[in-house]
């Protein structure tokens, strides 16, 4: 036997058809304007802006993809796509036989610095010059508290 679902009341709908609507709408525009502005694809753009912020310009292909929060195949098709461009290579890992590196090629460098400008702009323009900063620190502090929530819960 099921258990009952725990409906949403009206407000809890409220707030979740808010969060999702804004959240749809502003990373479709995003995506729109990098692929005009830049060529690329929001999907280029998140690895090679992982690549270079977090990973200097190098990381392991599963913790890219876990820190992406995508599959490993969605991950690989994306990588394999961004090596054909020439903005990524994959290179083995001497340590460990299956295991493989993604590196940023130089002209993956030029795309990225070419396009971070043009984003942030668009970030700043759609995003946070609609909120004081005190609305983003508690924006902040929310998105923190359900991440950490999120960390607790069973995949």
């Amino acid at each position: 036997m099921t258990a009952t679902p725990r409906w949403l009341n009206s407000e809890q709908k409220a707030a979740w058809d808010s969060f999702i609507r804004m959240q749809e709408t502003l990373l479709g525009r995003l995506s729109r304007r990098v692929r005009t502005d830049s060529g690329m694809s929001a999907s280029d753009y998140i690895v090679l802006a992982n690549l270079t912020e977090t990973g200097g310009g190098r990381m392991r292909f599963l913790d890219l993809a876990k820190l992406v929060e995508w599959e490993k195949s969605r991950m690989s098709h994306q990588v394999g796509r961004m090596a054909k461009r020439g903005l990524v290579t994959r290179e083995e890992c001497p340590e460990d036989g299956r295991g493989a590196f993604i590196v940023v090629t130089p002209a993956g460098y030029r795309a990225i610095e070419e396009a971070a400008p043009m984003h942030v702009e668009q970030v700043r323009r759609l995003f946070v010059d609609a909120l004081d900063q005190e609305d983003l620190d508690t924006l902040a502090r929310i998105c923190d508290r359900v991440l950490a929530h999120m960390a607790k819960q069973p995949d």
